[in-house]
């Protein structure tokens, strides 16, 4: 029993076991036995209370006032860090005047005491950084698994990442070893565009990624266009001309998203003017025997029939033999 307690129910103790001498003893007042039986209830009521206080604030259902510096991001990143400026300064100013109205959610820090890892609520900790201000925060024990569910959920209800920062962070969280069906439930979507997250996530490079950022506006489909430009044998470096030019940083996201699909487009473009132009095939008197043009998925040789119909023919029934020759000096080839 705390000395709290112990002070506190000794005031309805029968007497004290000290004797007093006579001319300092009070007269004794007795009290009502269904008096203090109403006071003794009282007490417990208000000890049963404090106890479920105690037990809410430890399972997280009361929000603390921390310090913003104690608080980390979250090890498993769901969000690029340009955010939205002009909505960050929004909430600022909201909380600034109408105080914090909504906490976020931590966990303490796995490995060192007395600091937190935040699993929502990245744009009110700004806030509160910025106003110097408390941070109202649950505090809850959350494990890797419970914490990245925290996260995506919050952010599935609110529909407030972007296409290319639940791809990342689903990508993230196939590296860092967690199942399929946990990152299904991260993001509440099904395992085919899990799928579809990832294989975006994996074919755009990283540096192009941070360079063009969150890209509120831009969708799964033109994300995945310009991963399939990607493809491309000079697209890595047209990309890299667009992202150096000097005005591409004063642009938005989604703006920086289209200059460097323009880019892309132009290369794409310029491959298929180069592979259009045809392959001329020479006599040694320098005379057009044939021309090879090469197209989508096919190569056209073409010979000019009023002079050459004979060769073309001579050449068909050549061309099996011309074909096992250049097998068997090129074996890795497919037929």
């Amino acid at each position: 029993m705390s000395k709290r307690t112990q002070s506190i129910r000794s005031l309805f103790a029968a007497g004290s076991d000290e004797a007093q001498p006579a001319e300092t003893r009070a007269p004794v007042q007795r009290v009502a036995s269904g008096a203090v039986r109403s006071l003794q209830d009282t007490f417990s009521e208000v000890e049963r209370d404090y106890e479920a206080l105690k037990q809410r604030i430890s399972e997280g259902a009361l929000p603390l006032e921390l310090d913003p510096s104690t608080v980390d991001p979250s090890p498993f990143a769901d969000r690029f860090s340009d955010q939205d400026v002009a909505a960050i300064e929004a909430l600022t100013a909201s909380i600034k005047e109408h105080g914090q109205e909504i906490p976020i959610l931590v966990r303490p820090h796995p490995s060192v005491p007395g600091r937190y890892q935040i699993a929502y609520g990245h744009r009110r900790l700004r806030a509160a950084t910025e106003l110097g201000v408390p941070i109202k925060a649950y505090v809850r024990d959350l494990d890797d698994n419970r914490l990245v569910v925290a996260q995506g959920i919050e952010n599935s209800a609110r529909e407030d990442l972007s296409f290319i920062e639940r791809a990342i962070f689903a990508n993230k969280l196939e590296t860092g070893g967690f199942q399929r069906p946990l990152i299904q439930s991260a993001l509440s979507v099904d395992r085919a565009e899990v799928s579809k997250l990832i294989a975006v996530a994996q074919a755009v490079p990283d540096w192009i990624v941070e360079a063009i950022g969150r890209a509120p506006k831009i969708g799964r489909g033109r994300w995945q266009e310009l991963a399939d430009l990607l493809k491309g044998s000079s697209s890595e470096a047209r990309a890299r001309n667009a992202i150096s030019d000097k005005t591409f940083s004063h642009k938005d996201s989604d703006d920086r998203f289209a200059a460097v699909m323009r880019a892309l487009k132009k290369a794409d473009k310029s491959d298929a003017v180069a592979s259009a132009t045809p392959t001329v095939a020479r006599s040694a008197a320098g005379a057009e025997i044939a021309k090879l043009s090469v197209s989508g998925k096919h190569c056209k040789i073409q010979i000019n029939r009023d002079r050459d119909e004979a060769f073309a023919v001579y050449l068909m029934e050549q061309l099996p033999d011309l074909y096992e020759s250049f097998k068997r000096g090129n074996p890795s080839s497919e037929g």
